[in-house]
Formats: C-alpha cells, sequence, structure tokens
C-alpha cells in the first residue's frame, strides 16, 4: 500500500514526484516516457531557471532530478500507462487502485493525476494512411527530412506558428492553413513569419483529403465560405490542432468537464472525489504551461501531504 499514485511523467507529474520523496511520503509514479509534450519542442525557453533548453534535454532533467532524490520513497514505472482507476473499501477505508496496460496494479490512500494531453488527429481522408509518410505531429522530430520540400502546417494557433518557424530554417515553402480568419499566436512571432519570402498562409480554410501514393504528394484545402477547394502540391502536412486530455482511465471516476479535462478546485488542485487531485494539461486549468503545470502539482502535494497526515 502506498501513501500516493501519481499518474504522469511531465512538469506536473515530476514536480510531484520530488515534493512527493522530500516529504517523504512512500509513493509510485507511472509515466510512459518523461517530458510531456515538451519533447516536441527544439527549445524551450520559458522553463524559469533555464534560458533555452531543448525538449529533449528537459526531458532528461526531469528524470535526473526525481532520480537524485526518489531512493526508496518514490517507485517509478516508465514506458507503461495508467488504464484504469477504481475507488475500493478495504477494511472501512477507501483506497484507490490503478491498473496499468502492462497488468500491474497498485494501491494507494491517494492520487495525482497528472496525465496530460495527447495531440489530435487530423480528421480527413488519407490522413491516418499517410501518418508518418509525409503527415507528421512533430516537426522538432521530423522536420529535417523536409528540407527544400515544400510542406503545409495545419493550424495557426503559438504550436502551429512556432511549427511554421522551425520548417522555415529549412524547407522550401511553409504554407499554414487556420479556420478562422486571423491567426491566434502571439502577435510578434505573426508579424515575424509574416515577413519571411517563404511563408503563406490559407485563412478561414480547412483540410479536406490528404493526397499521395506511397509518401504525400498534396492537400486539399477548402475555403469555409465559399467551398471552393485548392490543391497544394505539399510533400510534408504537419498538424497542430490541438490536444485531448489523457483522461479515459478517470471516466466516471472523477468529474469531467465537456472535452475530458478533470475539474479541479484552482485553490488545492482537488477533484470531485475525496483522495484525488490533478495537475497540469488534463485539468481545467485556464492557461497550460510547464511551469503552471509544475506550480499546480506542487500546490496539490502541500495539500496531498496535509491530508494524508490528517487521515
Amino acid at each position: 500500500m502506498h501513501d500516493l499514485i501519481i499518474i504522469g511523467g511531465g512538469p506536473a507529474g515530476v514536480a510531484a514526484g520530488v515534493y512527493a520523496a522530500r516529504k517523504r511520503l512512500k509513493s509510485v509514479l507511472i509515466t510512459e516516457a518523461f517530458g510531456g509534450q515538451s519533447t516536441d519542442s527544439l527549445g524551450v525557453e520559458n522553463w524559469i531557471g533555464t534560458q533555452k533548453i531543448s525538449g529533449i534535454d528537459l526531458a532528461h532533467a526531469f528524470k535526473a532530478h526525481l532520480d537524485a532524490y526518489k531512493g526508496d520513497i518514490v517507485e517509478t514505472v516508465e514506458g507503461d500507462r495508467a488504464m484504469t482507476l477504481a475507488k475500493v473499501e478495504q477494511e472501512g477505508k477507501t483506497v484507490f487502485t490503478v491498473g496499468t496496460r502492462d497488468g500491474k496494479s497498485f494501491s494507494a490512500r491517494a492520487v495525482l493525476i497528472a496525465s496530460g494531453a495527447a495531440r489530435k488527429k487530423l480528421p480527413v481522408p488519407g490522413a491516418d494512411a499517410f501518418e508518418n509518410k509525409g503527415v507528421t505531429y512533430c516537426a522538432s522530430c521530423d522536420g529535417p527530412l523536409f528540407e527544400g520540400q515544400d510542406v503545409a502546417v495545419v493550424g495557426g494557433g503559438n504550436a502551429g506558428l512556432e511549427t511554421a518557424a522551425q520548417l522555415l530554417a529549412y524547407c522550401k515553402s511553409v504554407t499554414l492553413i487556420h479556420r478562422h480568419d486571423m491567426l491566434k499566436g502571439d502577435k510578434i512571432t505573426v508579424e515575424k513569419l509574416s515577413a519571411h519570402p517563404h511563408f503563406s498562409t490559407l485563412c478561414k480554410s480547412e483540410p479536406s483529403e490528404v493526397l499521395g501514393d506511397k509518401f504525400v504528394t498534396g492537400l486539399k484545402v477548402k475555403n469555409r465560405d465559399t467551398n471552393q477547394e485548392v490543391t497544394l502540391p505539399v510533400t510534408g502536412i504537419f498538424v497542430e490542432i490541438g490536444v485531448m486530455p489523457n483522461t479515459d482511465f478517470a471516466k466516471g471516476v472523477v468529474e469531467l468537464d465537456a472535452v475530458n479535462r478533470v475539474i479541479t478546485d484552482p485553490k488545492n488542485q482537488h477533484t470531485s472525489v475525496e483522495g484525488i487531485w490533478a495537475a497540469g494539461d488534463c485539468t481545467d486549468e485556464l492557461y497550460h504551461q510547464n511551469n503552471i503545470a509544475a506550480g499546480d502539482a506542487v500546490k496539490a502535494l502541500e495539500d496531498i501531504y496535509q491530508w494524508l497526515m490528517a487521515h
């Protein structure tokens, strides 16, 4: 029996793990991989105390920080995934059990859900068939493969703009496709990209079909006002249309909002269930950033510690 189960290895999960170790809470941390969504970034420039660090290096730093403190207090289960969460009664006391993809089971008095979010898939014909054959969800991973080629980016938020900026370093041209009439990213970034001679935008538009043979050869794009379609002769399609919370395992246990994010009390990160807290991108937190995720997890751990000492 553990004091705490931490689900997730991003900034929220790792911050929780470090604090759990320092507070001597017997814990287990379950994660498929350390780092969270930042592993897709070539350069993280807003992690406080670090001017710039690659996503991969940040993930290594997360793991190293936790390893330095965990001792025999925090057990880490890496390469596995939480699949079930249940509230059960044992000997008159409430405990929580988590089952994993690999068939492991853990029990604890408290749970912190820090499972993050995953990228949304492009929902058009051909997208699934050509995934990793020109359709990609990671510019830092796959961008260099498209050096000297014409590519498209789907999504006009900050993630889409950052991806476009990365690709302009080596691609022949980058066309950004956005559903709305204006790009939603930072004004300075929009102005900088708009001035680039190899960058163009198709606003009020959305993809309708991915074309290809063995690999992507084009992308059909439809104007949302006129329904007129054009075909972009691109060989790469980089998708940045948002994320969905990794909370399937928590459905029916804690209260979720309309898009399946865990609803939390912002004062202490408590969920609708006594004994379960949540932090990071899997929650209904208004702003999703690494620093906020870590801070929310620390807030949760302070509350979890007090709760465990009182129970």
